[in-house]
């Protein structure tokens, strides 16, 4: 195989070797990314946690999840299923029946979520404390621009009016 070039389309390079983000981000077809983007949102994560605990029937899961539409619930499925993540089977019953479980692969994924969220729990007051302190230097910052930005006009006029 040629240098540089990878083995299969979906192969954005060794992740592992010398760790540099940009190496699967810079193709538009580079499958890691496009695995980050699905798992990622905020949907695919509270589906997937939700999913740790037992099968859950489509309705169920809607009525768990504040804020998301029946389409993009249906939508966000179908995505997991087709990923390997969700497994989905229906029940010959008179309405369907259909119930969603996490399959193995998606129980190791939840696993990582986990520690995604113990990490916010440990650390959400020294989050808290740094978006604080951010706050106050923005506003003393727009402050400052303000008041500048005053000064400037009040200037501006001082010499308009002594022209005239």
């Amino acid at each position: 195989m040629e240098d540089g070039t990878f083995r299969s389309l979906g192969d954005c390079g060794d992740t592992d070797a010398d760790y540099d983000v940009l190496q699967w981000d810079t193709r538009e077809d580079c499958e890691v990314r496009q695995i980050l983007d699905r798992i990622a949102d905020k949907w695919s994560l509270l589906v997937i946690a939700l999913l740790d605990r037992r099968s859950l029937r489509f309705t169920e899961l809607r009525r768990m999840i504040d804020g998301i539409s029946q389409r993009m619930l249906a939508r966000t499925l179908r995505h997991l299923e087709r990923d390997g993540l969700v497994s989905r089977t229906v029940h010959p019953t008179v309405p369907p029946r259909v119930d969603y479980e996490l399959t193995a692969l998606g129980t190791t994924l939840h696993k990582t979520i986990r520690a995604l969220v113990t990490w916010t729990e440990t650390h959400q007051n020294e989050i808290a404390t740094a978006r604080a302190a951010y706050d106050q230097r923005a506003a003393a910052e727009q402050a400052r621009a303000e008041r500048e930005a005053a000064e400037r006009d009040a200037i501006a006029r001082e010499v308009l009016a002594g022209r005239r």
